[in-house]
């Protein structure tokens, strides 16, 4: 197999923006150039690599060659770095990163924020039990994941707990709840759930209410602005410790002993890279700062 540098920043660039034209754009080519070379990496792997749909999507063999671009990608930037190259002309390495999302908005930007200097980082949102798909599917070089087997490829590492509790306002909990949450209770409350995927809250509601209970719903898909629903008593959640801090005034607890525990992992590629190190380094530290052990 005989492939170039181009034609896989071509593959990259046009799986990252989803058409030739933006690939074209991104790569300052134009896009019969993007086209000729991804024509170069079909034909010299033998192998169809992209779907030309809108977005375009890399085949089952074009995840295999997107993997190998982006190692490339980031092992040119280290090797840039290692030959003292000139930071002002340096391409910077696009680390695309899969994390969940009350993971974004508690302790994994903290963490990444003093290697912005040095890495463009392309993060994914996706709930912890559905992160290590990206992975998989190679769109991702690391994820916060709650699967802790390794992804073929990867390696794991624990990084510690979330704990959430069932919270709700107090007026919301009077209402709703006066004898507690019993069944009859939590088959009528309404409850926020961050978005389908989402399973914490009929966790709870199994355990308490048995499965086949079916309460209003209100669907909020971004973390401060679930936690905000909940304190405004749209429902009752599952409420992050990490983001509940600071607001025990405005919710109460409905079940001490109904908390859920979330473990999440660090997986990322077997990749001898400096940039990954340092990367996997910061969100170890503050994972060992911020969550459970």
């Amino acid at each position: 197999m005989d492939v170039d540098l181009a034609q896989l920043r071509a593959l990259d660039a046009t799986v990252r923006a989803g058409t030739l034209e933006a690939a074209a754009r991104a790569l300052h080519v134009t896009p019969s150039a993007i086209s000729q070379r991804l024509r170069a990496l079909e034909v010299a792997t033998g192998r169809i690599l992209l779907v030309r749909s809108k977005p375009v999507q890399a085949t089952e063999s074009g995840q295999v060659l997107l993997r190998l671009a982006r190692q490339v990608e980031l092992l040119t930037a280290d090797v840039a770095r290692e030959l003292g190259e000139d930071t002002a002309t340096e391409r910077m390495p696009t680390l695309p990163i899969a994390v969940n999302a009350d993971s974004m908005a508690t302790w994994v930007l903290p963490a990444l924020t003093p290697l912005a200097g040095d890495v463009s980082f392309d993060l994914h949102r996706e709930d912890q039990e559905h992160t290590s798909a990206l992975l998989r599917a190679g769109a991702v070089m690391a994820a916060v994941t709650s699967e802790a087997d390794a992804v073929p490829g990867c390696t794991s590492t624990r990084l510690g707990g979330m704990r959430y509790r069932p919270m709700a306002v107090p007026t919301f909990a009077r209402r709703w709840f006066p004898d507690g949450p019993t069944p009859d209770a939590l088959a009528r409350a309404p409850v926020v759930v961050f978005d389908r995927k989402d399973d914490l809250q009929h966790r709870f509601l199994h355990a308490r209410a048995g499965s086949d209970v079916d309460p209003p719903v209100h669907y909020v898909p971004a973390s401060a602005d679930y936690v905000a629903a909940v304190a405004l008593g749209l429902g009752w959640g599952m409420v992050p410790d990490l983001q509940a801090r600071g607001m025990t005034a405005a919710l109460v607890e409905l079940d001490p002993a109904g908390t859920v525990d979330v473990v999440l992992h660090w997986q990322q590629w077997k990749l001898r890279s400096a940039t990954l190190d340092r990367v996997r380094e910061a969100v170890l530290t503050a994972a060992a700062r911020e969550l459970d052990p």
